[in-house]
């Protein structure tokens, strides 16, 4: 799988933990940076990987800032992007099963990288419902 990843400066460590975590597990990874704690404007790193999911050099997207709202909201400002803040096991389930996020986004604040990378796994392996989803879904644009 081809996967996005970016941060600000608040969120460095866990994204460099879980773009780790990724490539272990055999995930094609680009960090679109920061590349370090430098004080960075978390809009460039949202747009810029949802711009890689929605342009399709990247099957999904991740995200970490400190909280995780500011930077999911630069995602979603992109035209085809849904990106969801995750902090629990259902929320990474069913924003794929439900809302077909292509974006997830996390608060390195909030949650450890173990949870980070559970939520992760979650989000990657779970598969769109469709049906009456993918309905409401449309309504998203």
């Amino acid at each position: 799988m081809r996967l996005a990843l970016a941060s600000d400066h608040a969120g460095f460590e866990l994204k460099n933990i879980l773009a780790a975590h990724l490539r272990e597990q055999g995930h094609e990874v680009a960090d679109l940076g920061a590349h370090t704690k430098d004080s960075v404007d978390y809009p460039d790193f949202g747009k810029a990987v949802a711009g890689a999911v929605v342009g399709g050099s990247a099957d999904f997207g991740v995200l970490v800032c400190s909280s995780g709202i500011g930077i999911s909201i630069a995602a979603n400002k992109v035209d085809g992007a849904r990106c969801a803040l995750v902090m629990n096991e259902d929320m990474a389930e069913f924003t794929r099963r439900h809302n077909d996020a292509n974006v997830i986004a996390f608060g390195q604040k909030y949650i450890t990288p173990d949870m980070a990378k559970k939520y992760l796994g979650i989000f990657l392996s779970t598969a769109f419902e469709g049906g009456r989803h993918a309905r409401r879904v449309g309504k998203l644009c």
